[in-house]
């Protein structure tokens, strides 16, 4: 049997993609493994102006986020560690799994379907699909 030491955690800041936490705390408490909390960071920005401060706005906004989320989880004796990456969302979630210390990922799907999921993308399918590693979903109501 494959032994799952390290959990992955993307967020993306709202409480639907926080409904994962619970089970991940309940499986990291069973396997005695550890989370990787992430945050995939991006700003929109007009053409032609500076992205620099909206980037930098948005990586802190992330990584306090974070610090939030590890904090908590913290508390309840769980080993936890938080990673900010910039860029397109599903492709961060999919670099960042394929890191060898990266054992599962656990995250939300939105649960959009039909034209919805057509124009809007879905993350979570987009990471099923192409990871590495074994996902695992939980549906948001």
């Amino acid at each position: 049997m494959e032994k799952f030491e390290k959990i992955l955690v993307p967020l993306d800041g709202s409480d639907c993609a926080e409904i994962v936490l619970p089970k991940v705390e309940k499986l990291a408490k069973d396997l005695k493994a550890s989370i990787a909390l992430l945050r995939v960071a991006i700003a929109r920005t007009f053409p032609g102006a500076d992205p620099t401060d909206a980037e930098v706005k948005v990586v802190r906004e992330a990584e306090q986020y974070l610090s939030n989320v590890e904090e908590g989880l913290k508390k309840k004796g769980l080993k936890v560690d938080s990673h900010v990456r910039y860029g397109n969302d599903a492709e961060e979630i999919l670099d960042h799994a394929a890191q060898k210390d990266i054992d599962i990922v656990a995250m939300t799907t939105h649960g959009r379907g039909g034209v919805k999921r057509f124009l809007l993308g879905s993350v979570a399918e987009k990471v099923l699909r192409h990871s590495p590693k074994p996902v695992f979903l939980v549906r948001c109501n």
